[in-house]
């Protein structure tokens, strides 16, 4: 198993082959799972002498659980927040609990009462819509929250995380505005959340800088998934007079960008340029290597898990809100 010492949660289900919310359920006993994959999980468990967090009682909460809530756990974008995480949760002796959401973003009740039910010290929330009322209702029943990355700005007094969505928008532009492209095309994730507009005006804001014109035609949305870059690519390519170069929001829509090159009968970089977003550990491996803008998504999840254990021990925060720094990685998709 990767790394040393005690394994966590995302390696016991990487081994496993199983979803990391399933070896949680196992860790808390939830019924929900099936017993041949509960007894493999549990065999890795013990084989791999994962320890659980020891609990430490605090006032008010009858046990020393954090929720994570994600949208899913299906790409290595979550796994890397996740990580992040766990890692500090883990050194300060606090077991996780998490939960998917399934593209429902927002909270329910069901979930909410759930949490208070177990004595969740806390909640990190990860592109969720947090509004108002419920944030209202959370703080009315002493639940602290962090959340990041969310699908719109949370109110003023919500701790949040996030990167510089704009900036990295605008520094993926910017270069293929120095490579000599004219012609750039863009595919946001779902257009709702406030990473996607933000990085969709950083593109914006450097194709004005460079005096080009924003043509709307250059722009589409997808999922932040390949099926998405795909299908954008694709509207993109078959334009009368097609980007010699495209921004995709994530790189995983950006390696479906390189289908749609590839069905077209064209080549990265030599006809098309390619940008991606995040990052993630496969990007230096696709053929060619993808030139992205590195998001820092295991730091942001670090930085989620300290600020709201800071918020349950009643520390003051210098700021609610957090914004980590992206950086362009060049590589031999541009040209």
């Amino acid at each position: 198993m990767a790394g040393t010492g005690r394994p966590t949660m995302a390696e016991i289900a990487k081994e496993a082959n199983v979803a990391i919310s399933t070896v949680s359920k196992v860790l808390n006993g939830h019924t929900d799972v099936s017993a041949a994959t509960r007894s493999r999980v549990e065999r890795l468990l013990a084989e791999r002498g994962y320890r659980r967090p020891r609990a430490v009682r605090r006032a008010g909460r009858g046990s020393d659980l954090v929720d994570l809530v994600i949208n899913d756990l299906d790409s290595v974008w979550g796994l890397e927040i996740l990580s992040g995480v766990e890692e500090v949760l883990e050194a300060a002796g606090h077991a996780l609990v998490v939960s998917t959401v399934h593209n429902r973003q927002s909270l329910t009740r069901r979930w909410v009462e759930s949490a208070l039910a177990r004595g969740s010290l806390g909640a990190i929330l990860v592109l969720s819509e947090l509004t108002g009322r419920q944030h209202a209702d959370l703080d009315r029943r002493g639940l602290p929250i962090v959340v990041v990355d969310g699908v719109s700005q949370p109110p003023p007094e919500v701790a949040s995380i996030g990167a510089t969505n704009f900036a990295g928008g605008y520094a993926a532009a910017e270069h293929l505005i120095s490579l000599g492209h004219r012609r750039i095309g863009a595919i946001g994730g779902p257009e709702r959340l406030q990473c996607t507009r933000a990085r969709i005006a950083g593109y914006r804001a450097a194709l004005e800088s460079a005096g080009l014109p924003v043509d709307r035609q250059l722009v589409r949305y997808g999922n932040f998934m390949h099926e998405g870059g795909l299908r954008g690519a694709q509207a993109l390519l078959a334009l009368p007079d097609p980007p010699t170069a495209i921004f995709a929001g994530s790189d995983q829509q950006a390696t479906g960008v390189y289908e749609a090159v590839r069905r077209a009968g064209r080549t990265i970089p030599a006809d098309v340029s390619v940008v991606g977003f995040d990052d993630l550990n496969f990007a230096e491996w696709t053929a060619p290597p993808l030139t992205t803008v590195r998001q820092p998504l295991h730091e942001m999840g670090v930085a989620a898990a300290r600020t709201l254990l800071r918020i349950v021990n009643g520390e003051r925060l210098e700021s609610t809100r957090i914004e980590l720094a992206t950086h362009l990685v060049v590589r031999g998709s541009t040209a």
